[in-house]
């Protein structure tokens, strides 16, 4: 399957202009405000079925999609129910210009227009950026933003980011439980209930348990979480949501397979190459938070406090990604070992005045906004040696029998053993106007200060401890064209700036280095071609500026001299095409190229895990007397595992199937999943030419849901 899509002469002219474009004001006009009572009184939100009508991740405020001058895609519950989504990873194959990366088997990890990010995570807004799994047992939905989004989120978000809104207490009386048997030994339970206390007080809880094997040799999971909440509504101008949530997760951190000849190893995809007895990947996340929302009339505040500990352990032996061929021509490779350790505790407060007001006879939606963030982090890692003196940080095993036992970790060389702490204040403005009736305009500029200090506790090296203060800018622009109630039309353009220690982390070479930047300039259209039926398009340029590149007079430090660029399309179908038919969809065409040399690539290379061209078709049929059916095929063309350009995954189609029965009064349903229905041999991502991650063959999942 080859497809090729040229973005037209206009849309070109377009970008161009958009790329002149300096913020001087903005607007876009929502809808009146709602009291709190009414807010907290709402069970299912902006979403019906698998049609989402608004979104409030790339405005601040809760604004209908098509007035929203980005590309937003918004996977709801419903979605993830039927086809039995258990990950992010899951999540991000419905989305179009995203895909999933491995994420060396022990955290999420995304490609957003290009970009990978392992940062990018957000939950209800709040930065949740630590590099572990997250569940889906207690979302209403996941919103993904594609395009530089530092206005709304401050540094990083350079490609876009992944939202996650979590399921808040309704005063209605709530019920529901399921239980999954699948193949390969796993099993899930996961229970959500709620209800009200009295008249102003309404309670939830989500709780989740899961274990099982892997059709990988070895490999098994285990994983549970409990979430609390309790949301009080003493007037109903006032309401204070109080939340806490515990997830423990345990997996083997498995890599995948190496390379031979530019291409995934022919292997049993069963086989694991490294030892999976020594590969395992730990992390316990605790999280509370507080959600304050007062209505004063002409002025409504939004604060929202977070605090979250991450405590994170992984340790693996797998195939050394030294070289673009694991396995040579004897059949002999190399597998190398390495542990880490990460001990997190994010703090950050946001604080949101937004009002509504007509000045000089136009509509105005104003943000004002102030974030505060503290991070403490603290890493230790160690190499893994081999052989009987434990002095061999390489072992040379056959690609037939690919095991070795590391007999020691411990420091060497450069690994890692400090503590890193940063502090964050942001200031941001944004002004929705509504010219007319059609016209509407967004600006924002969001302003952070971002310092970074690290600690280096090294000993077998000389300590050194640097620290580095950025000051970045985001702004961004948008005009919205809605001629018809149906239909609206957008042209944009935002920016986000990525410091030095961005990720928390600096090094000799990079902490004198200022924050590259990322723009994207887009141009996109939605309309609703049914009442509850969505099509939306996207055609966008995203630069990613000042990218670091080896400095040629002094051999160990960079400078910024390189640039990635990717251009592409984007398309996207949701909803009811009749009152039996729902379907989800997504299309995009992407040319990710690195444009001039980085660090990691040469001019013309094309970018790692971005597919020229992607495909996702999700559809689900009520059949009649409880039945109901889904079938859903993903594509993805093929892709480099890295910008090197040495390894192909090859391109695939996969097909997956559903078969639904809701029993009586339709309280309780049976769903059988079945994922790979033609049993197709695979490769969807990949963390380097020798660690790619096979697709599991044909598997099978069936759930029993019911509600009380």
């Amino acid at each position: 399957m080859s497809v090729r899509i040229k973005m037209k002469p206009l849309a070109i002219a377009i970008l161009a202009t958009l790329e002149t474009m300096s913020v001087t004001h903005g607007a876009e006009q929502t809808l009146a405000p709602v009291t709190v009572q009414e807010l907290a009184e709402r069970a299912d939100g902006p979403v019906s079925g698998y049609h989402a009508t608004r979104s409030a991740t790339f405005t601040k405020t809760d604004t209908p999609l098509k007035e929203v001058p980005a590309s937003v895609s918004v996977v709801p519950a419903e979605l993830m129910k039927d086809q039995a989504m258990q990950s992010l990873a899951d999540v991000i194959r419905y989305v179009p210009g995203a895909t999933a990366h491995q994420g060396e088997g022990n955290r999420d990890q995304v490609i957003l227009r290009g970009i990978s990010t392992s940062a990018d995570f957000y939950v209800d807004g709040v930065r949740d950026d630590a590099q572990v799994f997250r569940d889906l047992y207690n979302l209403e939905r996941v919103e993904v933003l594609k395009g530089a989004g530092g206005m709304a989120f401050g540094r990083g978000g350079a490609g876009g980011v992944v939202n996650r809104v979590t399921k808040k207490p309704t005063f209605a009386p709530l019920g529901k439980a399921a239980v999954t048997l699948g193949s390969d030994q796993r099993l899930r339970g996961t229970v959500d209930v709620g209800g009200q206390f009295n008249n102003v007080t309404a309670w939830r809880l989500n709780v989740m348990a899961e274990s099982g094997d892997s059709f990988r040799s070895g490999v098994d999971m285990k994983r549970y979480a409990i979430n609390p909440t309790v949301t009080l509504t003493p007037s109903a101008q006032t309401t204070l949501t109080l939340g806490y949530e515990h997830l423990k997760d345990e997996r083997t951190a498995d890599r995948g397979i190496p390379a031979r000849n530019g291409r995934p190893f022919d292997t049993d995809s069963s086989t694991f190459f490294g030892n999976v007895d020594q590969s395992q990947a730990r992390s316990t996340v605790d999280s509370a938070y507080a959600v304050l929302e007062h209505d004063f009339g002409d002025v409504q505040l939004k604060n929202n406090l977070r605090v979250t500990h991450y405590d994170k352990f992984y340790q693996n032996v797998y195939a050394d990604n030294a070289n673009s061929s694991s396995v040579d021509t004897a059949g002999n490779m190399k597998l190398a070992a390495y542990n880490n350790a990460n001990d997190r505790t994010n703090f950050f407060n946001q604080t949101d005045l937004t009002t509504r007001f007509t000045a000089g006879g136009l509509a105005h939606t104003l943000l004002t906004g102030f974030e505060l963030g503290h991070q403490d982090s603290s890493n230790k890692r160690n190499t893994g040696f081999f052989g009987p003196l434990a002095n061999q940080t390489l072992t040379t095993v056959s690609a037939s029998a690919p095991f070795a036992v590391a007999t020691a970790f411990r420091p060497n060389g450069t690994d890692a053993d400090n503590n890193v702490q940063t502090d964050v204040v942001a200031v941001y403005v944004q002004d929705q106007i509504a010219l007319s009736k059609e016209w509407k305009v967004l600006a924002g500029l969001r302003y952070d200060y971002f310092k970074t200090s690290f600690d280096d506790r090294r000993t077998t090296t000389a300590p050194t401890d640097l620290a580095r203060t950025d000051k970045g800018l985001s702004p961004r622009l948008g005009l919205i064209w809605s001629p018809t109630a149906s239909a609206g039309y957008y042209a944009s353009f935002s920016r986000s700036f990525l410091p030095s220690g961005e990720q928390l982390g600096l090094a000799l070479n990079t902490a004198e280095l200022a924050p590259e930047t990322a723009n994207n300039y887009e141009i996109g259209a939605r309309w609703d071609l049914l009442p509850k039926l969505a099509l939306s398009a996207a055609v966008f340029r995203l630069d990613r500026d000042d990218v670091r590149s080896p400095d040629p007079l002094n051999p160990g430090f960079f400078i910024k001299t390189g640039q990635q660029r990717t251009e592409g399309v984007e398309l996207g179908l949701q909803g009811e095409i009749t009152r039996r038919w729902q379907v989800y969809a997504g299309v995009a065409h992407l040319d990710g190229r690195i444009t001039r040399t980085t660090s990691g690539a040469v001019a013309g290379a094309k970018l790692q895990l971005v597919p020229e061209n992607m495909l996702s078709v999700w559809n689900r049929l009520d059949i009649g007397s409880g039945w109901g059916a889904g079938l859903g095929v993903l594509y993805q063309g093929e892709s480099f595992a890295t910008l090197d350009n040495k390894v192909i995954l090859p391109a695939f189609t996969r097909a997956d199937g559903a078969l639904y029965y809701a029993f009586g009064d339709g309280k309780t349903r049976l769903a059988l999943n079945v994922e790979n229905l033609f049993d197709r041999k695979y490769f969807p991502t990949a963390d380097g030419n020798n660690n790619i991650s096979p697709g599991a063959p044909r598997n099978a999942r069936l759930t029993l849901t019911t509600s009380f």
